[in-house]
């Protein structure tokens, strides 16, 4: 078996490379309806680009986090479609990822992670990213790796979680070809377990990312900035550590349609310039395929409306240019939404149900969404 051991952290870390312009995007759908939906959300909001498309490869066995071709190639081709696009893929590091497992097979599964038993899957994931021309995927590795929803938690055991870590990324990293970038991901504040106690080394990290959804402890944005490992603590340590930020998701939750939480989220966006951000597009979290925060949405609309692309550079030779593309003039005042978006919207769960992302095939051969109800986690179909 090969051996993918990575070195210790580099002494001194550098500063973090400066963001002129973070990229923009939302979680829309997990395949082919969500790359077509980007067309629909900029429209939405008066030509602003999304260049960020975002999708999670499904957790239930190893062959879904393989990546199969026909799961991801949609996505590759909206990349390479237009240079300076950012192709984000949550990757789960265990299967039955939302079994909820106990915790001692947890960590009985990390310690096999960490010895090496599971480097074939994700070497075939890498490959298959690299022969579909996307080399350079933002990976986000084991997301909200500091809460209890994921098989791939780290709380169970934090050293065998962070050794399975490292030999994940020295088996992408081995495949020729490769350019990925690996975001280390928690959830906003401490959760389970603090999320600094799970990160892996900055050998084997490249982007500091941060899940952060409207929802308690944190009542109002301050104390979402200031709590302990919350957005403030977070943007330190990547200074910290010589590594820039991301939002791979947020949006609104359980304080429901907040627009002082939309506008307090955009204006720490631009004031500390992510590499990337997404905001999660569907209920309750959601501004364009959810009309239950139209509040929170005018907010959203107002502030990103009819923004100019930034200049990129001409695409590689490989890749046919797109033709250039005249807008309409839009009006520096966005007009008022309609009531419903043009896409429509996912089903609303209950206010104590978590809705469950899952793959599109799965959901067309269910006919149905799934949640979890928190408290007694029943199950609940729409």
């Amino acid at each position: 078996m090969a051996s993918y051991a990575a070195g210790p952290d580099a002494p001194g870390s550098p500063e973090p490379p400066e963001v002129t312009s973070p990229a923009m995007g939302a979680y829309l759908d997990y395949g082919p309806e969500g790359v077509r939906r980007i067309t629909g959300m900029q429209k939405w909001l008066g030509g602003t680009e999304l260049r960020v498309g975002h999708t999670y490869l499904p957790g239930d066995v190893w062959s879904n986090i393989e990546g199969s071709p026909s799961f991801v190639r949609d996505w590759a081709e909206w990349k390479k479609a237009r240079a300076g696009r950012m192709f984000v893929l949550n990757v789960p590091m265990l299967e039955r990822n939302e079994g909820r497992v106990p915790d001692p097979l947890v960590a009985r599964e990390l310690r096999r992670g960490a010895r090496g038993d599971y480097d074939r899957h994700f070497e075939v994931l890498a490959r298959r990213l690299v022969s579909l021309g996307v080399p350079d995927t933002v990976v986000v590795l084991g997301w909200e790796m500091n809460g209890t929803t994921y098989t791939h938690r780290c709380g169970p055991d934090p050293r065998a979680w962070k050794a399975y870590w490292k030999r994940i990324v020295g088996a992408m990293r081995a495949v020729p070809g490769q350019e990925f970038r690996f975001d280390f991901a928690p959830n906003r504040g401490k959760d389970a377990i603090a999320w600094t106690e799970c990160y892996p080394g900055d050998d084997v990290v490249d982007i500091v990312g941060m899940d952060s959804y409207d929802q308690p402890p944190g009542r109002t944005f301050d104390e979402q900035v200031n709590e302990p490992f919350g957005l403030r603590q977070h943007v330190d340590f990547a200074a910290e550590h010589g590594k820039v930020i991301s939002y791979p998701e947020w949006g609104l939750f359980r304080n429901g349609d907040n627009p002082d939480y939309m506008r307090g989220m955009l204006k720490w966006i631009e004031e500390h310039r992510p590499l990337y951000h997404t905001v999660t597009d569907y209920c309750p979290h959601g501004v364009w395929q959810c009309a239950e925060n139209p509040r929170s949405s005018k907010v959203f609309r107002t502030a990103l409306y009819g923004l100019k692309p930034e200049p990129r550079p001409e695409p590689e030779p490989s890749v046919p240019p797109v033709p250039p593309v005249t807008p309409d003039p839009e009006p520096t005042t966005p007009p008022e939404p309609t009531p419903e978006p043009t896409t429509p919207a996912k089903p609303e769960a209950p206010a104590n149900c978590k809705a469950l992302t899952l793959s599109s095939w799965i959901e067309t051969l269910l006919g149905k969404k799934v949640c979890l109800r928190f408290g007694g986690w029943e199950r609940w179909l729409s």
